[in-house]
């Protein structure tokens, strides 16, 4: 599976240095990954994300995450100040297995002029984290934990402005595998959904400027999958791809702050799929819409039968209709007449 667009840079985990007597051995492959589809927004290209695990046994992770304010493009002629992680939205996801430990490090990049810090629901301590890693501008912090329970979690900034700052972009996905595992499947995708609230109306040119007023009445201007107007479409920057016989995992991440979501695949339905990312519970089946709510997760399958295009979308449809909310996913190969034909000529 493949993705229409410009690929990004890999962030890889780093080996640790040895540790004392029995500590657990060191991840040795990406732990976390991620990169830009385009190199002047901050949309995460959805194909890039840490593969399966496939081992028995907990190892130790060394990671590194960076906040960074960056200046990107929203839309066609229209810019906007974002707030990420490792510069692009949502943040790298970042995969692991149940009993595994993880030091983290948080930093802030020395161009910043906000504090940040990391809230990760996977983590069993006082506020996910976000005590451990609060940083100014150029200072980095460190933590370590311990991943005790399993399921698709959001990590996202916790800062008083908590927000402001996940509106702008600061929120992603930690996956933490359960020992079995997850099911095998063809390809994997990884979206975010979150809603940016500005002074000027939809659309305008130029620097989109952030409303306080418009975020206290949740009352967003754009809700976006991966921090741009309908960015992961034929239109835009191009859809994911797919295969006709194959089954592809969605995993999405609700950052809001506000807003939840009705995910729909148009075209499809969610054969399996694990609400609120608890990936401890047996899977719905054959779910059509699947609320999202802020702060949350979801993990879904799709089986690709027949080629179309399937549009991923927030069943509020205003928000696909009037805000930007769109993602498609152009699925290729034979036919299949016993399942979907057109009977009456073409319009």
């Amino acid at each position: 599976m493949a993705m229409l667009g410009l690929g990004g840079l890999a962030v890889q985990n780093r080996a640790m240095a040895a540790g004392h007597a029995g500590a657990l051995p060191h991840a040795g492959k990406s732990d976390i990954s991620g990169g830009l589809l385009r190199a002047d927004t901050v949309i995460a290209d959805p194909t890039r994300l840490p593969p399966p695990i496939h081992r028995q046994h907990a190892i130790h992770h060394t990671i590194e995450l960076e906040a960074r304010e960056v200046h990107a493009k929203l839309d066609d002629g229209t810019e906007f100040d974002f707030m990420t992680w490792d510069g692009q939205v949502p943040g790298p996801m970042i995969r692991v297995r149940q009993g595994d430990t993880v030091t983290l490090t948080v930093k802030s990049a020395n161009g910043n002029v906000r504090p940040h810090s990391l809230d990760i629901h996977a983590v069993m301590g006082t506020g996910g984290g976000s005590n451990a890693t609060m940083v100014g501008p150029g200072q980095s912090r460190s933590e370590f934990f311990k991943c005790t329970y399993p399921g698709a979690f959001i990590y996202h900034c916790a800062v008083p402005n908590l927000d402001e700052h996940i509106s702008r972009g600061m929120f992603g996905m930690i996956v933490v595998e359960p020992y079995d595992g997850l099911p095998i499947v063809n390809s994997e995708i990884y979206i975010g959904q979150h809603e940016i609230y500005t002074r000027e109306p939809f659309a305008t040119k130029g620097t989109a400027h952030f409303d306080y007023s418009r975020m206290a009445a949740e009352d967003p201007t754009y809700v976006l999958f991966n921090g741009a107007v309908n960015a992961l479409t034929a239109d835009r920057f191009g859809p994911v791809k797919g295969k006709v016989g194959e089954t592809m995992r969605v995993f999405m991440v609700c950052g809001g702050p506000n807003l939840g979501s009705s995910l729909h695949p148009i075209g499809n339905v969610w054969k399996e799929c694990w609400p609120q990312g608890a990936l401890a519970n047996p899977p719905l089946h054959y779910i059509q819409t699947q609320p999202v709510a802020p702060g949350s997760c979801f993990v879904g399958h799709l089986d690709l039968l027949v080629p179309e295009t399937i549009k991923l979308v927030d069943h509020a449809l205003s928000r696909v209709a009037r805000k930007g909310l769109l993602a498609e996913i152009a699925v290729t190969g034979t036919d299949r007449p016993d399942i979907f034909k057109e009977v009456s000529p073409p319009v």
